[in-house]
């Protein structure tokens, strides 16, 4: 009979494998219960860890002592990966004692697309829940957490999924008794016809007929009590407390009974745009109009679960955000709790910038993964694409410890995930069913070799190229002809897009390959492959990784495919080897095994043919390699490693460094006190916006009014400090004739009321610039799109309209070359700005210019400024705030501002997000003569 035939073929090919709603798809694996025994207290982190750990003597006894006095993110995450031999990283110790700044309850709030149930609903009955296949690896960690033992209290907050009714779930199997053997198969069973001729995927119960798509126009109608019932139960769950969030339209929100319609829309812009471009491949273009819907959906339902979570969070809880359907999320939840605690976790591979810039969302996406304290990926070329991104599409500074963004900085950290070492070693091992199966399989495959392949069907997972590289083994290597069989079983993709292909492309083309191989190749007395379009049981699934010869994985682009660490387990003692593709996150972690390049057919086939006939010393280390890993490195150790690394970058970053935001009602206040005030502003990123042409960072009509209003008070002195040169603010701010200007960081100034500007380097030998000039001449030339600009005191070579990561190489070698040469000369410094190098004389800057202000006054009674506000964006500016610092003024006279977020390591002692929150506090003071100004305040003006 032919491999393809949909279920009657299942049965007469191997009567063991058969159609079965019993699933544990993706991680169910432990070793045995004897070497449990022998695994350490807790396994070591060392392999995972990506940052190497010199010029540090001996580790650090905590996280906390660890990260104490790092100097940079990139060395607290050097800090934290220290390992002392075999000593774990990981603490057993209580956070709340170990990181008692944090003032943290103890829960974890995880943020998971889906539940990890399928629920069935009846109205007024309690609703039927079972267990949802796929990504068991993600909900063993949260069982994890909500084990009585550990020291959390774990909370999942999830999306109900697709509801169905009760009676069109499948039925409930009828598993044997363990110890027993079953005498029927799924021959037995009334069987569907096929749904194509070319054998596509068939339902998981081969006795019901798969639903009809439900209308939009129709849905299932859910009563507020059936919704409290259903959270009671989850409540209640065995494997941890679950809060269901309800996606619903808006305009639901109010009612006792809901309408849900259209379910699969909020799944629909993530699998159809995120996912499928996450994974290097593009739609054809379209008008655009049903991807406007979708990220429509997409943005509501990031702020439903936001909604959700917000219910019940409390100060001090951690809230952990999972995967690709909610990238919005941590940006969402930091608008609105700006100090919360967050991390984030991609599980799906990202995509370098070039493939990217192809999503028309891309600065969205992007800028709301950001909202997180920390984002964490399955491998270091995942976490090096997204730092990239950042820089090239939001232009922010970024290395592979993490994103400096809007002020903050946002660790950046690479954790592969595991499977459950632990939770399935009875099912493995020991079981008289999977006994019986295996030596079933092996009576039925008796002289052959078995090559095992398990994937869903979705084009990432390179089933079809796999088939036509064992075709391609077949065809060059004729010896092995009727001795070696491949077992492909292809379960139903999870993926909405895939789900919806009504012409069953991929299942098609993987049936014609079957087809063809076991034409050429076949007879009567031997078919070549076997392929089961189907779930299989978790006794199948053991029988087969255990009775394997091979274990072939070509994925064209995956995440952490844990198929291939449940197979290093399953082999403990058959020791076949594992053929596994370059491209799957989990090459990185098993490197022992056979690695392989899915587009090298021929590449491919050689593999197979060394696996099987490896000898079996080499066979024995390879295992014990990758047993070794995969039984350390497990899913347990994985959450305990992604928390302690989150809680330590918060303690070292965020409390540490945090400024507090400027307290207008205490600045209007002292204000209002003063009659001698001194304004103190730097330009570029504080009245107005960084931009790529600087030429075109031009103040608006909005900034002008309120700069000219606050100067003409005669009480004020306002001065703009800035890097530009004397032309730029003659143009734009000139003609405030009450307003005091500086030149190029404080070597030129223009007194209030006067046209004139008085150089303040005018004796300073100017004979270095020639050099620079031709250091700067250099580097343009190698560096497109970069260009220099002359001013009459400094030099400035600008990059901003460069390839960003090539730029910033560019400027440091520059940088290297300059202080190597001028600097050793002339009594000169290299400055380090936003996208440019500037060098000038060591004498000037914005500091200076402080000073002379601020002693222009005076010191003796009642001559120094009673108010001085000073704010600034960059180093530069630090200048000044040093200066403030250092006076002998009040301290609470004195108001220097950051512009930027509270993480940002400042010396100054307040802090505004942006130029606009800057004219906002302005316009406020401008204000002082209204007698409304205390209602303007309280209204956040």
């Amino acid at each position: 009979m032919s491999a393809i035939s949909p279920t009657p073929g299942v049965g007469d090919l191997c009567p063991v494998l058969q159609a079965s709603p019993i699933a544990t798809s993706d991680a169910v694996v432990v070793e045995s219960p004897q070497q449990l025994n022998s695994l350490p207290s807790q396994p070591p982190i060392g392999q995972t860890s990506y940052f190497a750990s010199p010029g540090i003597e001996g580790p650090a006894d905590s996280p906390t002592k660890a990260a104490s006095g790092s100097r940079s993110s990139a060395d607290l995450l050097r800090r934290l990966s220290l390992v002392d031999g075999d000593r774990p990283t990981t603490p057993y110790l209580d956070p709340q004692v170990e990181y008692p700044a944090l003032n943290l309850t103890g829960r974890i709030l995880s943020a998971t697309f889906c539940i990890p149930h399928t629920l069935g609903f009846k109205s007024g009955r309690d609703w039927d829940i079972r267990p949802r296949r796929g990504t068991s690896a993600l909900f063993d960690s949260f069982t994890h957490l909500s084990e009585a033992g550990t020291v959390w209290d774990h909370t999942l907050v999830g999306w109900t999924g697709e509801i169905k009714p009760s009676d069109e779930l499948p039925s409930r199997p009828q598993s044997p008794v363990e110890g027993t053997t079953s005498s029927k198969n799924s021959l037995n069973k009334t069987v569907l016809v096929p749904l194509n001729n070319l054998s596509a995927p068939i339902p998981v119960d081969g006795s019901v007929r798969p639903s009809a798509p439900q209308p939009h126009g129709e849905g299932i109608r859910v009563s507020k009590a059936d919704r409290e019932c259903l959270e009671k139960q989850l409540r209640r769950d065995k494997s941890g407390k679950i809060v269901p969030v309800w996606l619903m339209d808006r305009s639901e929100d109010d009612k006792d009974d809901v309408v849900l319609k259209d379910q699969g829309r909020w799944r629909r812009y993530a699998e159809h745009e995120i996912y499928t471009l996450f994974h290097y491949k593009q739609h054809e273009p379209t008008d655009g109009r049903a991807e406007r819907r979708w990220w429509t959906d997409y943005c509501q339902m990031n702020q439903m679960f936001a909604d959700r979570i917000l219910e019940i969070y409390k100060p001090g809880d951690i809230v952990w955000v999972h995967d690709y359907h909610l990238l919005l999320l941590p940006s969402i939840l930091r608008q609105r709790l700006p100090h919360i605690y967050l991390g984030f976790f991609l599980h799906v591979p990202f995509p370098s910038s070039e493939f990217l810039r192809c999503l028309s969302r891309r600065k969205e996406i992007l800028t709301g993964v950001l909202g997180a304290n920390m984002i964490g990926f399955q491998t270091f070329s995942y976490s090096r694409h997204f730092s990239s991104c950042c820089t090239r599409i939001l232009g922010f500074d970024a290395v592979s410890a993490g994103v400096d963004a809007y002020g903050a900085h946002i660790a950046v950290d690479v954790f592969p995930i595991g499977i459950d070492a632990a939770a399935c070693a009875k099912l493995a091992y020991g079981n008289r069913v999977i006994e019986d199966k295996i030596q079933r399989i092996r009576a039925q495959y008796a002289g052959q070799k078995i090559i095992v392949g398990r994937d869903r069907l979705d084009t990432v997972r390179g089933v079809a190229q796999k088939l036509q590289a064992f075709e391609k083994f077949l065809e060059r290597h004729p010896e092995w002809r009727g001795k070696v069989v491949l077992i492909q079983v292809t379960s139903p993709t999870s993926i909405e897009e895939l789900k919806e292909d009504g012409g069953h492309k991929m299942a098609n083309k993987i049936s014609t390959l079957v087809a063809k191989i076991n034409g050429l190749y076949g007879g009567l007395e031997y078919t070549p492959v076997f392929h089961f379009p189907q779930y299989l049981s978790q006794d199948e699934y053991f029988a087969l990784l255990r009775v394997a010869d091979v274990g072939l994985i070509t994925s064209v682009r995956d995440g952490m495919n844990t198929t291939s660490l449940e197979y290093v387990v399953c082999q403990r003692d058959n020791h076949g080897p594992l053929i596994l593709s370059e491209f799957s996150g989990t090459a990185g972690s098993l490197t022992s095994a056979m690695h392989i390049n899915p587009w090298d057919l021929i590449g491919v086939a050689e593999a197979i043919h060394q696996a099987l006939t490896m000898p079996a010393e080499e066979k024995a280390n390879q295992q014990r390699m990758s047993y070794r890993h995969v039984t350390t490195n497990t899913v347990q150790l994985w959450q305990r490693t992604y928390l302690t690394r989150l809680l330590a970058n918060l303690a070292s970053f965020n409390q540490s460094f945090s400024t507090p935001p400027l307290d207008r009602a205490l600045l209007l206040t002292r204000y209002r006190l003063a009659k001698k005030r001194l304004f103190m502003f730097d330009y570029d990123g504080t009245l107005t916006p960084i931009v790529k042409d600087p030429q075109a960072a031009i103040p608006t009509d909005r900034v002008i009014r309120t700069i000219k209003t606050l100067a003409q008070d005669e009480r004020n002195a306002v001065w703009i400090i800035s890097g530009r040169d004397q032309a730029f603010l003659d143009e734009w701010m000139g003609h405030i004739s009450e307003l005091g200007l500086s030149a190029e960081h404080g070597s030129f100034i223009r007194h209030p009321e006067t046209d004139e500007w008085e150089n303040l380097t005018e004796k300073v030998d100017m004979s270095w610039q020639k050099e620079v000039m031709e250091i700067f001449q250099h580097y343009t030339e190698k560096t497109q799109g970069s260009f220099i600009e002359r001013k009459l005191i400094a030099l400035t070579w600008h990059y901003r309209r460069s390839d960003p990561e090539y730029g910033a190489f560019q400027a440091r070698e520059c940088k290297k070359h300059l202080e190597n040469t001028v600097g050793k000369k002339w009594d000169v410094e290299v400055m380090s700005g936003k996208a440019n190098l500037e060098v000038r004389p060591t004498f000037v800057n914005k500091g200076e210019i402080a000073k002379r202000l601020v002693a222009s006054y005076g010191f003796g009674k009642g001559e120094p400024p009673e108010f001085v506000l000073c704010l600034g964006d960059d180093n530069t500016d630090e200048d000044m705030f040093r200066t403030l610092r250092a006076t002998k003024l009040p301290p609470e006279n004195v108001f220097s501002v950051t512009v930027g977020a509270s993480s940002k390591q400042t010396l100054a002692s307040w802090h505004l997000l942006e130029p606009a929150d800057v004219i906002a506090a302005v316009a406020l003071l401008n204000a002082n003569g209204s007698s409304n100004v205390d209602a303007k305040l309280a209204a956040g003006y």
